[in-house]
Protein backbone atom coordinates (compact mmCIF):
# COMPACT_ATOMS: atom_id res chain seq x y z
CA UNK A 1 0.00 0.00 0.00
CA UNK A 2 1.28 3.13 -1.16
CA UNK A 3 1.41 5.50 2.09
CA UNK A 4 3.73 8.79 1.58
CA UNK A 5 3.62 10.88 -2.13
CA UNK A 6 7.10 11.09 -3.81
CA UNK A 7 7.46 14.56 -2.16
CA UNK A 8 7.02 12.96 1.27
CA UNK A 9 9.46 9.93 0.64
CA UNK A 10 12.15 11.74 -0.61
CA UNK A 11 13.12 14.05 2.58
CA UNK A 12 12.62 11.09 4.78
CA UNK A 13 15.36 9.41 2.81
CA UNK A 14 17.67 12.20 3.32
CA UNK A 15 17.03 12.24 6.62
CA UNK A 16 18.33 8.04 6.55
CA UNK A 17 21.61 9.32 4.86
CA UNK A 18 21.85 12.55 6.67
CA UNK A 19 23.93 10.85 9.79
CA UNK A 20 26.34 9.07 6.80
CA UNK A 21 26.79 12.51 5.16
CA UNK A 22 27.72 13.90 8.15
CA UNK A 23 29.95 10.87 9.12
CA UNK A 24 31.88 11.43 5.60
CA UNK A 25 32.06 15.07 5.84
CA UNK A 26 33.47 14.72 8.95
CA UNK A 27 36.15 11.72 7.74
CA UNK A 28 37.39 13.68 4.53
CA UNK A 29 37.57 17.09 6.77
CA UNK A 30 39.97 14.84 9.53
CA UNK A 31 41.78 13.74 6.14
CA UNK A 32 42.44 16.66 5.17
CA UNK A 33 44.54 17.91 8.31
CA UNK A 34 45.92 14.74 8.88
CA UNK A 35 47.47 15.00 5.38
CA UNK A 36 48.18 18.87 5.99
CA UNK A 37 50.18 18.22 8.56
CA UNK A 38 52.23 15.32 7.91
CA UNK A 39 53.06 17.39 4.77
CA UNK A 40 53.90 20.31 6.41
CA UNK A 41 55.88 18.42 9.02
CA UNK A 42 58.19 16.98 6.46
CA UNK A 43 58.99 20.18 5.16
CA UNK A 44 59.50 21.42 8.78
CA UNK A 45 62.08 18.46 9.18
CA UNK A 46 63.86 19.50 5.43
CA UNK A 47 64.44 22.74 6.38
CA UNK A 48 65.44 22.55 9.61
CA UNK A 49 68.62 20.24 8.70
CA UNK A 50 69.28 23.03 5.80
CA UNK A 51 69.23 25.55 8.45
CA UNK A 52 71.69 22.76 10.54
CA UNK A 53 74.35 22.32 7.33
CA UNK A 54 73.98 26.33 6.95
CA UNK A 55 75.09 26.59 10.74
CA UNK A 56 77.52 23.52 10.18
CA UNK A 57 79.19 25.73 7.45
CA UNK A 58 79.36 28.75 9.35
CA UNK A 59 81.43 27.18 11.81
CA UNK A 60 83.57 24.85 9.91
CA UNK A 61 84.41 28.55 8.51
CA UNK A 62 85.31 29.94 11.52
CA UNK A 63 87.19 26.81 12.77
CA UNK A 64 89.25 27.46 9.02
CA UNK A 65 90.14 31.11 9.70
CA UNK A 66 91.07 30.56 13.12
CA UNK A 67 92.95 27.41 13.04
CA UNK A 68 94.57 27.94 8.96
CA UNK A 69 97.76 29.36 7.83
CA UNK A 70 98.74 32.55 5.71
CA UNK A 71 98.97 29.87 2.40
CA UNK A 72 95.30 28.90 3.48
CA UNK A 73 93.01 28.34 -0.13
CA UNK A 74 91.78 31.82 0.35
CA UNK A 75 88.68 31.32 -2.90
CA UNK A 76 87.50 28.26 -0.16
CA UNK A 77 86.79 30.96 2.65
CA UNK A 78 85.39 33.17 0.17
CA UNK A 79 82.95 30.34 -1.28
CA UNK A 80 81.70 29.97 2.01
CA UNK A 81 81.12 33.14 3.16
CA UNK A 82 78.89 33.85 0.25
CA UNK A 83 77.15 31.02 1.39
CA UNK A 84 76.77 31.71 5.12
CA UNK A 85 75.61 35.50 3.46
CA UNK A 86 72.33 34.07 2.19
CA UNK A 87 71.22 33.43 5.44
CA UNK A 88 70.07 36.41 6.92
CA UNK A 89 67.01 34.83 8.98
CA UNK A 90 69.06 32.07 11.59
CA UNK A 91 69.98 34.03 14.54
CA UNK A 92 73.56 33.06 15.22
CA UNK A 93 75.49 33.71 18.71
CA UNK A 94 78.89 32.69 18.49
CA UNK A 95 80.60 31.71 22.11
CA UNK A 96 84.41 31.43 21.80
CA UNK A 97 86.33 30.32 25.06
CA UNK A 98 86.69 32.81 27.24
CA UNK A 99 82.62 33.40 27.19
CA UNK A 100 82.53 36.17 25.06
CA UNK A 101 79.39 36.60 22.55
CA UNK A 102 79.57 37.35 19.21
CA UNK A 103 76.31 37.36 16.55
CA UNK A 104 74.91 37.66 13.42
CA UNK A 105 71.17 38.44 12.37
CA UNK A 106 70.38 39.29 15.55
CA UNK A 107 69.24 43.11 16.03
CA UNK A 108 71.29 45.04 18.54
CA UNK A 109 70.00 48.41 20.30
CA UNK A 110 72.39 51.09 19.30
CA UNK A 111 73.57 53.31 21.63
CA UNK A 112 74.72 50.68 24.12
CA UNK A 113 78.15 50.24 25.37
CA UNK A 114 80.61 46.40 25.74
CA UNK A 115 79.58 44.79 28.28
CA UNK A 116 75.59 46.08 27.88
CA UNK A 117 76.17 44.11 24.41
CA UNK A 118 77.29 41.39 26.17
CA UNK A 119 74.27 41.01 28.75
CA UNK A 120 71.96 41.51 25.90
CA UNK A 121 73.28 38.63 24.40
CA UNK A 122 73.15 36.88 27.35
CA UNK A 123 69.67 37.00 27.17
CA UNK A 124 68.83 36.20 23.43
CA UNK A 125 71.16 33.19 24.07
CA UNK A 126 68.92 31.84 26.53
CA UNK A 127 66.02 32.28 23.97
CA UNK A 128 67.56 30.12 21.19
CA UNK A 129 69.12 27.44 23.75
CA UNK A 130 64.94 27.33 24.73
CA UNK A 131 64.23 26.13 20.99
CA UNK A 132 66.29 23.15 21.64
CA UNK A 133 68.81 23.24 18.81
CA UNK A 134 71.99 21.34 19.78
CA UNK A 135 74.68 23.91 19.76
CA UNK A 136 77.73 22.92 17.25
CA UNK A 137 81.39 21.99 18.82
CA UNK A 138 84.32 23.76 17.24
CA UNK A 139 87.75 22.01 18.33
CA UNK A 140 90.54 25.08 17.77
CA UNK A 141 93.29 22.82 18.68
CA UNK A 142 93.57 25.14 21.67
CA UNK A 143 90.10 25.66 23.15
CA UNK A 144 86.63 24.45 22.21
CA UNK A 145 83.59 27.16 21.16
CA UNK A 146 80.49 26.72 20.27
CA UNK A 147 77.67 27.91 17.57
CA UNK A 148 74.26 28.29 19.05
CA UNK A 149 71.56 29.31 16.69
CA UNK A 150 67.72 29.68 16.80
CA UNK A 151 64.91 28.64 14.52
CA UNK A 152 64.18 31.17 11.69
CA UNK A 153 60.85 33.53 10.75
CA UNK A 154 60.31 31.13 7.94
CA UNK A 155 60.32 27.49 10.11
CA UNK A 156 58.38 29.25 13.07
CA UNK A 157 55.70 30.16 10.58
CA UNK A 158 56.20 26.60 9.12
CA UNK A 159 55.40 25.35 12.61
CA UNK A 160 52.43 27.03 13.51
CA UNK A 161 50.89 26.85 9.91
CA UNK A 162 50.01 23.81 10.65
CA UNK A 163 47.43 24.81 13.63
CA UNK A 164 46.23 27.83 11.18
CA UNK A 165 45.44 24.92 8.75
CA UNK A 166 43.48 22.75 11.53
CA UNK A 167 41.36 26.30 12.23
CA UNK A 168 40.38 26.52 9.08
CA UNK A 169 39.42 22.67 8.34
CA UNK A 170 37.37 23.14 11.76
CA UNK A 171 35.61 25.94 10.85
CA UNK A 172 34.83 24.59 7.57
CA UNK A 173 33.46 21.12 9.69
CA UNK A 174 31.40 23.69 11.70
CA UNK A 175 30.21 25.56 8.59
CA UNK A 176 29.23 22.54 7.01
CA UNK A 177 27.39 20.99 10.07
CA UNK A 178 25.59 24.21 10.19
CA UNK A 179 24.20 23.90 6.36
CA UNK A 180 23.44 19.66 6.86
CA UNK A 181 21.56 20.69 10.08
CA UNK A 182 19.85 23.83 8.44
CA UNK A 183 19.01 21.63 5.21
CA UNK A 184 17.23 18.74 7.72
CA UNK A 185 15.53 21.44 9.17
CA UNK A 186 14.22 23.17 5.83
CA UNK A 187 13.87 19.54 4.35
CA UNK A 188 11.69 18.63 7.45
CA UNK A 189 9.71 22.19 7.52
CA UNK A 190 8.73 21.37 3.85
CA UNK A 191 7.65 18.15 5.47
CA UNK A 192 5.15 19.51 7.82
CA UNK A 193 3.65 21.93 5.69
CA UNK A 194 3.10 19.13 2.85
CA UNK A 195 1.60 16.54 5.10
CA UNK A 196 -0.41 19.60 6.92
CA UNK A 197 -1.94 21.03 3.30
CA UNK A 198 -2.51 17.67 2.00
CA UNK A 199 -4.51 16.47 5.34
CA UNK A 200 -6.70 19.57 5.63
CA UNK A 201 -7.53 19.20 1.84
CA UNK A 202 -8.26 15.31 1.89
CA UNK A 203 -10.36 16.10 5.42
CA UNK A 204 -12.15 19.00 3.69
CA UNK A 205 -13.76 17.01 1.01
CA UNK A 206 -15.69 14.57 3.37
CA UNK A 207 -16.50 17.25 5.49
CA UNK A 208 -18.60 19.14 3.11
CA UNK A 209 -20.34 15.95 2.18
CA UNK A 210 -21.11 15.06 5.95
CA UNK A 211 -22.44 19.29 6.52
CA UNK A 212 -24.66 18.21 3.91
CA UNK A 213 -26.03 14.80 5.43
CA UNK A 214 -26.75 16.37 8.78
CA UNK A 215 -28.89 18.90 7.27
CA UNK A 216 -30.30 16.16 5.51
CA UNK A 217 -31.08 14.36 8.61
CA UNK A 218 -31.88 17.28 10.26
CA UNK A 219 -35.18 17.87 8.40
CA UNK A 220 -35.81 14.25 8.46
CA UNK A 221 -38.80 14.03 11.04
CA UNK A 222 -38.03 10.25 11.93
CA UNK A 223 -34.39 10.37 12.80
CA UNK A 224 -33.82 11.49 16.46
CA UNK A 225 -32.84 14.64 17.08
CA UNK A 226 -30.58 13.73 19.23
CA UNK A 227 -28.27 11.44 16.92
CA UNK A 228 -28.25 14.77 14.61
CA UNK A 229 -26.53 16.89 17.30
CA UNK A 230 -24.08 14.46 18.38
CA UNK A 231 -22.90 14.12 14.82
CA UNK A 232 -22.54 17.64 14.45
CA UNK A 233 -20.82 18.03 17.23
CA UNK A 234 -18.40 15.31 16.17
CA UNK A 235 -18.52 17.38 12.30
CA UNK A 236 -17.17 20.47 14.40
CA UNK A 237 -14.28 18.42 15.74
CA UNK A 238 -13.30 17.38 11.96
CA UNK A 239 -13.66 21.25 11.15
CA UNK A 240 -11.40 22.41 13.91
CA UNK A 241 -8.51 19.25 13.00
CA UNK A 242 -9.19 20.99 9.38
CA UNK A 243 -8.49 24.26 10.59
CA UNK A 244 -5.45 23.39 12.50
CA UNK A 245 -3.97 21.38 9.71
CA UNK A 246 -4.71 24.42 7.53
CA UNK A 247 -3.42 26.68 9.82
CA UNK A 248 -0.04 24.97 10.29
CA UNK A 249 0.45 24.48 6.56
CA UNK A 250 0.74 28.18 6.31
CA UNK A 251 1.30 31.34 7.82
CA UNK A 252 -1.24 31.58 10.58
CA UNK A 253 -3.06 34.63 11.93
CA UNK A 254 -2.63 35.54 15.44
CA UNK A 255 -4.86 37.66 17.14
CA UNK A 256 -4.99 38.84 20.52
CA UNK A 257 -6.82 36.70 22.95
CA UNK A 258 -7.01 36.51 26.85
CA UNK A 259 -5.33 34.01 27.73
CA UNK A 260 -7.29 32.61 31.05
CA UNK A 261 -10.67 31.77 29.33
CA UNK A 262 -9.05 30.13 26.61
CA UNK A 263 -7.22 27.79 28.71
CA UNK A 264 -10.48 27.67 31.02
CA UNK A 265 -12.77 26.80 27.98
CA UNK A 266 -11.02 24.32 26.29
CA UNK A 267 -9.92 22.78 29.54
CA UNK A 268 -13.71 22.56 30.34
CA UNK A 269 -13.97 21.20 26.59
CA UNK A 270 -10.95 18.85 27.53
CA UNK A 271 -12.66 17.61 30.87
CA UNK A 272 -15.73 15.38 29.51
CA UNK A 273 -13.15 13.57 27.19
CA UNK A 274 -10.23 12.05 29.46
CA UNK A 275 -10.47 10.08 32.33
CA UNK A 276 -12.33 10.82 35.34
CA UNK A 277 -9.67 10.19 37.84
CA UNK A 278 -7.99 12.95 36.76
CA UNK A 279 -8.59 16.13 38.67
CA UNK A 280 -7.45 19.32 36.63
CA UNK A 281 -6.85 22.56 38.42
CA UNK A 282 -6.13 25.99 36.90
CA UNK A 283 -4.17 28.89 38.47
CA UNK A 284 -3.41 32.15 37.57
CA UNK A 285 -1.77 35.10 38.77
CA UNK A 286 -1.95 36.65 35.46
CA UNK A 287 -3.78 40.26 36.03
CA UNK A 288 -7.54 40.00 34.61
CA UNK A 289 -7.82 39.93 30.65
CA UNK A 290 -4.18 39.24 30.04
CA UNK A 291 -3.90 38.99 26.74
CA UNK A 292 -1.33 37.06 24.42
CA UNK A 293 -1.27 36.60 20.65
CA UNK A 294 -1.87 33.80 20.06
CA UNK A 295 -3.53 31.08 17.01
CA UNK A 296 -6.80 30.10 19.18
CA UNK A 297 -6.81 26.32 16.99
CA UNK A 298 -2.83 25.89 17.09
CA UNK A 299 -3.01 27.27 20.82
CA UNK A 300 -5.53 24.45 22.13
CA UNK A 301 -3.73 22.14 19.93
CA UNK A 302 -0.72 22.91 22.04
CA UNK A 303 -1.98 22.18 25.33
CA UNK A 304 -4.14 19.45 23.90
CA UNK A 305 -0.67 17.48 23.17
CA UNK A 306 0.84 18.03 26.83
CA UNK A 307 -2.46 17.63 28.75
CA UNK A 308 -3.04 14.34 26.70
CA UNK A 309 0.68 12.86 27.03
CA UNK A 310 0.34 14.04 30.95
CA UNK A 311 -3.33 12.25 31.40
CA UNK A 312 -1.32 8.86 29.56
CA UNK A 313 1.65 9.24 32.00
CA UNK A 314 -0.42 9.35 35.02
CA UNK A 315 -2.12 5.89 33.08
CA UNK A 316 -5.44 7.87 33.74
CA UNK A 317 -4.90 8.53 37.62
CA UNK A 318 -3.71 11.08 39.30
CA UNK A 319 -3.49 15.23 39.58
CA UNK A 320 -2.97 17.84 36.82
CA UNK A 321 -2.02 21.69 37.70
CA UNK A 322 -1.87 24.62 34.82
CA UNK A 323 -0.33 27.28 36.23
CA UNK A 324 -0.20 31.05 34.39
CA UNK A 325 1.86 33.49 35.65
CA UNK A 326 4.00 36.37 34.50
CA UNK A 327 7.79 35.81 34.02
CA UNK A 328 10.79 38.09 33.42
CA UNK A 329 11.42 40.07 30.12
CA UNK A 330 7.55 40.37 29.52
CA UNK A 331 6.48 36.91 29.21
CA UNK A 332 3.84 34.83 30.27
CA UNK A 333 4.10 31.15 31.74
CA UNK A 334 1.90 28.48 31.56
CA UNK A 335 3.20 25.73 33.75
CA UNK A 336 1.36 22.10 33.05
CA UNK A 337 2.57 19.71 36.14
CA UNK A 338 1.15 15.91 36.06
CA UNK A 339 1.82 13.66 38.83
CA UNK A 340 2.22 11.04 36.43
CA UNK A 341 6.04 8.80 36.39
CA UNK A 342 7.66 11.26 35.21
CA UNK A 343 11.01 11.20 32.72
CA UNK A 344 14.21 9.26 33.06
CA UNK A 345 17.31 11.77 31.97
CA UNK A 346 18.79 9.44 28.92
CA UNK A 347 15.31 10.60 27.09
CA UNK A 348 14.84 13.97 28.47
CA UNK A 349 17.16 15.19 25.42
CA UNK A 350 14.70 13.02 23.23
CA UNK A 351 11.26 13.95 24.17
CA UNK A 352 10.95 16.75 21.76
CA UNK A 353 12.14 14.45 18.47
CA UNK A 354 9.78 13.90 15.64
CA UNK A 355 9.41 9.67 16.26
CA UNK A 356 10.30 9.38 19.50
CA UNK A 357 7.69 7.77 22.01
CA UNK A 358 7.27 5.94 24.85
CA UNK A 359 4.24 4.41 24.04
CA UNK A 360 3.39 1.00 22.34
CA UNK A 361 1.11 2.59 19.87
CA UNK A 362 1.98 6.80 19.72
CA UNK A 363 3.58 7.81 16.39
CA UNK A 364 5.86 10.40 18.96
CA UNK A 365 4.67 13.73 16.88
CA UNK A 366 2.36 15.31 20.05
CA UNK A 367 5.48 17.72 21.29
CA UNK A 368 7.15 18.00 18.17
CA UNK A 369 4.03 19.60 16.99
CA UNK A 370 3.49 21.68 20.00
CA UNK A 371 7.28 22.69 20.21
CA UNK A 372 6.88 24.00 16.37
CA UNK A 373 3.94 25.47 16.87
CA UNK A 374 4.36 27.57 20.33
CA UNK A 375 8.77 28.35 19.13
CA UNK A 376 8.09 28.90 14.88
CA UNK A 377 4.73 30.59 15.11
CA UNK A 378 3.90 32.11 18.48
CA UNK A 379 7.50 33.35 18.87
CA UNK A 380 7.61 31.51 22.52
CA UNK A 381 9.37 28.86 23.91
CA UNK A 382 8.07 25.04 24.94
CA UNK A 383 10.66 23.26 27.34
CA UNK A 384 10.30 20.52 30.11
CA UNK A 385 11.14 22.95 33.05
CA UNK A 386 11.46 19.93 35.88
CA UNK A 387 10.84 15.89 36.33
CA UNK A 388 11.48 13.31 38.72
CA UNK A 389 10.76 9.29 38.47
CA UNK A 390 7.57 8.24 39.53
CA UNK A 391 6.45 12.35 41.03
CA UNK A 392 5.88 13.87 37.84
CA UNK A 393 6.58 16.34 34.97
CA UNK A 394 6.26 20.32 34.41
CA UNK A 395 6.13 21.17 30.67
CA UNK A 396 6.38 25.29 30.42
CA UNK A 397 5.41 26.94 27.70
CA UNK A 398 6.60 30.93 27.60
CA UNK A 399 4.60 33.25 25.48
CA UNK A 400 5.88 36.88 24.73
CA UNK A 401 3.45 39.89 25.88
CA UNK A 402 1.69 42.00 23.19
CA UNK A 403 3.56 44.72 22.52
Amino acid sequence: MKILSKEVALPLAFYNRDTWLKVAFFAVCVFMAGFSLYFTDGLVSKLEEREKQQIELYAETIRYVMTSDENADINFFFERIKKINENNTIPVIWKDGSGHLNSINITIPDAIDVEEKQVFLQAKLKEIIAENNKPIEMDMGFQKEYIYYGNSKLLKLLRYYPLSQLLVVLIVGFLGYIFFSYSRRAEQNRVWVGLAKETAHQLGTPLSSLTAWVEILRNEPSINPEIVVELSKDIQRLETITTRFSNIGSTPILNEEDLEDLIFSFINYLKIRISTKVHIQIKSSLAPGQLANVNKYLFEWVIENICKNAVDAMSGTGNMLIYLHEGKNNMIHIDISDTGKGIITANMSKIFNPGYSTKKRGWGLGLTLAKRIVENYHEGKLTLKSTELNKGSTFRISLPKPV
